[in-house]
């Protein structure tokens, strides 16, 4: 009795498909990735392209998310050394105005009044990375100088304002975040500049002319008002930049958590699963000894089934 003379095709075909299969687990195994190309699972290869683009927009926005983020913590340390230097200018002019001083103190008060103004001065021209903070867009632009012209001296925005000086981030998913601040909108009121109560270089200079001639003038007292308004004015524009820093902060939190579980994906994706693909060898290593066998015996018995009793 014989066996279907198909029979040995068919084993021959099995032992194939499962040296094959076998192979390719070995592969696996050994380059540690379970897609390389295509073919191997196109539903996979597509989902990879999706989540490569999402992790580029990541990164890009990472980079420049820690640029923008360290433009705004410097303005806000810069803002914070403003108030310390103006409030002690208030207290000075505070003192000056009390009527107990003589000229010699007067004009020392100017002294420092001249020196906190310049300090101040200095700190609006404050730059990141070889860049003006506080010019709008102009960031090539020193924002303040000092007219000397006049007697008391004139302080000039040289940057730029309105809603073209201010720049913005935007995060992959579409929110916009403002990371800067143009100077007039935080030295002086930019639809009002020469309100005292808001131009906090102008003010400075100002009370420095009050004291300067060793006799308080009749402004001292309204510049003094002047200037703590004008400090109160710089506090609530630095709201804004504290604002923007939150939100950098929480979104460069977000991406990173998100950058994360895209690697965690891509790599389910396309990683081999050692344990399962070790198992699935294995399997496939008994399936091909029991297939040799069977087909090296009806080979050598030219498929007769009474050899096999």
């Amino acid at each position: 009795m014989r066996f279907d003379p198909y029979y040995l095709n068919s084993a021959v075909a099995a032992l194939d498909q499962t040296s094959a299969v076998e192979q390719q687990l070995t592969t696996e195994i050994s380059s540690g990735n379970r897609v390389s190309s295509l073919s191997d699972d196109p539903v996979a290869s597509g989902q990879n392209v999706l989540l490569s683009a999402q992790l580029k927009l990541d990164d890009s926005f990472s980079q420049t998310g820690s640029s923008a983020a360290g433009r705004l913590q410097v303005a806000d340390s810069t803002l914070a050394s403003v108030v310390s230097q103006v409030t002690q200018a208030i207290s000075l002019a505070t003192q000056a105005n009390n009527g107990t001083m003589n000229a010699s103190d007067l004009q020392s008060v100017a002294t420092q009044l001249s020196g906190i103004r310049d300090e101040v001065l200095s700190l609006a021209n404050a730059t990141y990375m070889g860049q003006y903070i506080f010019s709008g867009s102009q960031s090539s632009t020193l924002p303040y100088s000092m007219d000397t012209t006049s007697t008391s001296g004139t302080v000039v925005y040289n940057g730029d304002s309105g809603a073209n000086a201010i720049s913005y981030i935007t995060t992959p998913s579409g929110q916009k975040i403002q990371t800067n601040l143009p100077g007039d909108q935080i030295f002086s009121d930019a639809s009002n500049p020469s309100n005292p109560a808001t131009n906090l270089l102008q003010t400075l200079t100002n009370l420095v002319a009050d004291f300067s001639s060793g006799t308080a003038s009749g402004t001292a007292v309204s510049d003094t008002t002047a200037l703590s308004a004008a400090l109160g004015f710089v506090s609530q524009q630095r709201v804004v930049l504290d604002n923007s820093i939150t939100q950098l902060q929480t979104a460069q939190t977000y991406i990173q958590t998100q950058s994360t579980q895209i690697v965690a994906a891509q790599t389910n994706l396309l990683q081999t699963d050692v344990a399962q693909v070790s198992t699935q060898l294995s399997t496939a290593e008994i399936q091909q000894a029991a297939l040799t066998q069977v087909v090296n015996i009806l080979e050598h018995d030219n498929g007769d089934l009474f050899s096999l009793l």
